[in-house]
């Protein structure tokens, strides 16, 4: 399993209908999955669903890889058909994946063929589970909900069912997800409404529930659980997400090294504590994660109304552009130019011109580093294929075209 490449642009049959896991693999992936989890101590909270029997919709948070491992214990003794992203096609092939029970789905791309494939699978009597964040999380808290799951539910009229794998994030945060962290795993799995109160209570009202269910921070969970992470790399990148310097407000000049995120522009350090807390080295003061995040969001969404208003908002990246059209691998397309304005992103290589509106799509898929290889990156799909675009230009930060392009979708 790795980075395939190939030369076919043909695009992946979405339609084709799901197979249940197969019964000869379920073995393996049990004993893959409790071995992954053992070494973290995992514990499972299953009282929540006693009794309960498929077809259900699972809808779980997506903290980390951890979360794959956990799912399959979680749904134990049942076997689960998994929404998943064309990556787990392309790395395991699609006789393997299929296998594995994963239905096919592009990010933050609407398309009929997912809910029609879930409703099968279901009509399968399977629980099919779905991660509505449709990423790992970058700080280790909720990221975007789409505002569609309360219809979802109503259209597929079974049990919904909220799980939630603690930990998972800080084992192994989005920005180095290649090394582990010794962190204790906590799973919860439980039922939020059964098929009757699916159909009696609204889609509104399902959907304000579900997006309460989903509320983590993985932070308050370290601090609550009083884990201690004393890995001396715990900060080393760090600095994707915290891209802003708290105290200078200089962007792109963030670094992380060992256990010290650092501000080239003012040499302002910040110690990542063992608790989870930064802590200002000249000063003492503590510093939360999630919060440095959320305070970037509000300086860019600030930032990008003023340029809008002096119709002044453009950004221009040089990219290097690979395609994933299907299961046999990444295309190499060359170098291209990558643009950004209030209306979409542009993407231009070689005679080629994509157009990708920001009200097309809730969310920017972010890369920091794909799979410790590619550097920075962001994906940008069509219903037929991914672009994933890394860039080397200092100014450019997957989070911030993130933060800019959420804001941008929910302002239309």
């Amino acid at each position: 399993m790795g980075i395939r490449y190939t030369k076919d642009m043909t695009p992946f049959d979405m339609t084709e209908s799901p197979s249940k896991q197969y019964f000869f693999l379920m073995p393996l992936i049990w004993l893959a999955a409790w071995l992954d989890t053992k070494r973290l101590g995992l514990k499972m909270d299953k009282s929540g669903i006693k009794g309960l029997k498929p077809p259900y919709l699972v809808i779980a948070t997506h903290q980390g890889p951890a979360d794959y491992s956990g799912t399959p214990l979680a749904l134990f003794p049942h076997r689960g058909i998994y929404v998943s992203d064309m990556e787990g096609f392309m790395y395991y092939g699609k006789w393997l994946y299929r296998g594995l029970g994963c239905i096919g789905k592009r990010r933050f791309v609407s398309d009929i063929s997912v809910v029609r494939n879930m409703k099968l699978a279901l009509e399968m009597n399977q629980p099919v589970v779905v991660y509505p964040e449709s990423r790992h999380s970058n700080v280790g808290t909720t990221a975007y909900i789409p505002k569609n799951l309360g219809k979802l539910c109503k259209f597929m009229k079974v049990p919904v069912v909220i799980f939630t794998l603690y930990g998972s994030y800080l084992a192994n945060p989005f920005w180095d997800e290649l090394h582990t962290r010794k962190v204790p795993l906590e799973g919860k799995i439980y039922k939020l409404f059964s098929a009757k109160e699916v159909r009696e209570k609204t889609a509104e009202e399902i959907q304000g529930a579900i997006e309460k269910a989903l509320e983590y921070n993985e932070y308050r969970y370290q601090d609550e659980k009083k884990i201690k992470i004393t890995e001396p790399y715990r900060a080393e990148g760090l600095h994707m997400p915290l891209y802003i310097c708290k105290k200078c407000g200089t962007r792109y000049k963030m670094k992380s090294h060992g256990d010290t995120l650092r501000c080239g522009a003012c040499g302002k350090e910040f110690l990542l504590r063992e608790d989870g807390f930064l802590e200002d080295k000249a000063t003492g003061e503590n510093l939360v994660i999630p919060d440095w995040y959320e305070w970037e969001r509000g300086r860019e969404i600030d930032s990008a109304k003023l340029l809008i208003s002096m119709n002044k908002f453009k950004r221009s990246f040089p990219v290097t552009v690979e395609a994933l059209p299907n299961h046999k691998g990444f295309v190499n397309l060359g170098e291209g130019v990558l643009d950004m304005d209030e209306k979409e992103f542009t993407l231009m290589f070689g005679s080629k011109i994509l157009h990708f509106p920001h009200k097309s799509r809730e969310s920017v898929q972010t890369e920091y580093d794909y799979r410790g290889k590619k550097g920075p990156g962001i994906v940008l799909s069509t219903k037929d294929c991914c672009y994933y675009l890394y860039s080397k230009a200092d100014d450019f930060n997957p989070t911030e075209l993130q933060f800019v392009g959420e804001w941008l979708y929910e302002s239309k």
